[in-house]
């Protein structure tokens, strides 16, 4: 596929430019011509691979959930779909989804499905939305689940935004007490210590390995900066590894403090995601596929796929999933109740409320305990650096007073 830069005139008279994928400019002709557009120019886009770093922005759940929102209103007021992504593709602001609706459309324009032409973009789509458009366009209700969607990734959207704003005080905090202790070791420190090395008196050791410290520190700042790059980069590189990637989920799930909290958050992803998949018709071992995909924790995906296995050969789904040991014991509990009265996806999607409401309450507990642990730990460290810079001043007193 090549990407062709396009400029054509509608019948009313208006000009059109744009970037179109195609085999050839006869394939660009003929979709225009399609939608009553009079080619001007053609042209093979040169700078392809700079509209491509452009357009690399990262598609947050915002996006997908206001995309969602707009298919829907616009889908409910009859509006077609070649239509919809027309208008979706004009008003986009995320340039890396504005690409991929662009895309899309050309797709549905040359006889796919929505959803064939979503997979072909899974790095943008999300898979429980190819799934539930593809659900949509059986069951002839895509205007209902695009809603459903809507309000899944809005509040998949607001879960993700409190965790984030929660962690804004600490982080903040954390990177001024660095810079107010970076400031006292190497510029306060030594100006303040000068004038006791003077005088010949031996300094006391807190002083001495203090300074020691703000030597190494001037001297060979960029030794540091470089090692914290490399150790930052090399953190970065190992997450995204297999080994890597279980090894930080294990770690979410084994720190104290951190592990109730993550827990939660993937029971809220958990059992909204299989209540919106069961309640639009998709059958629970394939909800199952698609839950594991979303989840966002490897060791809870491999757990949950022996409990699609267990499911497949008749275990009830409340002792499948709670044989993971993964989710506390209401869960099991709801999903067992759920089960019994022939409304699990209704219990789920209201476990799912329960645990959101825990997860901006959790976060609130988290953030309030580790403002005075950090003060006091930053207390600490500015108290030490205080006493190495007073205790020579204590010194030559008593040499004075003797």
């Amino acid at each position: 596929m090549t990407l062709y830069k396009y400029k054509a005139i509608t019948d009313k008279g208006e000009i059109l430019e744009g970037y179109k994928e195609a085999q050839s400019e006869y394939e660009i002709v003929r979709m225009l011509k399609n939608n009553n557009c009079h080619p001007i120019a053609i042209k093979e886009d040169v700078n392809v691979e700079s509209r491509k770093f452009i357009i690399s922005k990262k598609v947050t759940k915002k996006d997908i959930s206001v995309f969602c929102r707009q298919f829907y209103t616009m889908l409910n007021a009859g509006v077609g779909i070649v239509n919809c992504l027309d208008i979706l593709e004009k008003q986009v602001e995320n340039k890396k989804l504005k690409s991929a609706i662009a895309v899309l459309y050309e797709d549905v324009q040359k006889g796919m499905t929505l959803s064939e032409g979503m997979k072909k973009q899974k790095n943008v789509f999300p898979a429980l939305l190819i799934n539930m458009v593809e659900a949509g366009e059986v069951s002839g209700s895509l205007d209902v689940l695009m809603e459903r969607m809507a309000i899944h990734y809005e509040k998949e959207y607001r879960i993700e935004n409190k965790v984030k704003n929660a962690l804004v005080y600490p982080v903040l905090l954390s990177f001024v007490s660095i810079a107010v202790v970076m400031f006292l070791i190497v510029v306060v420190m030594p100006t303040f210590v000068s004038m006791f090395e003077t005088s010949g008196s031996v300094l006391p050791a807190p002083t001495r390995i203090m300074l020691a410290i703000s030597n190494f520190i001037s001297t060979f700042w960029y030794l540091l900066i470089l090692g914290l790059i490399f150790t930052i980069a090399g953190i970065m590189y190992f997450a995204k590894t297999p080994k890597g990637m279980h090894f930080f989920d294990t770690l979410k799930l084994s720190l104290p403090g951190i592990r109730k909290v993550n827990i939660k958050i993937i029971t809220s992803r958990f059992t909204r995601t299989l209540s919106t998949l069961l309640s639009s018709g998709i059958p629970l071992l394939q909800s199952m596929d698609v839950v594991n995909r979303v989840v966002g924790n490897v060791i809870v995906s491999e757990k949950l796929d022996i409990a699609k296995e267990k499911i497949r050969r008749g275990v009830p789904v409340s002792k499948a999933i709670k044989d993971t040991n993964i989710f506390s014991p209401m869960v099991d509990s709801m999903i067992k109740i759920g089960e019994e009265s022939g409304a699990l996806d209704d219990i789920l999607y209201k476990t799912a409320d329960y645990y959101d409401e825990e997860v901006e309450n959790s976060m609130q507990r988290m953030t309030t305990l580790l403002e005075p642990i950090m003060i006091v730990f930053m207390a600490l460290i500015v108290g030490f650096i205080v006493i190495s810079m007073t205790l020579p001043m204590f010194d030559m007193i008593n040499t004075i007073e003797i």
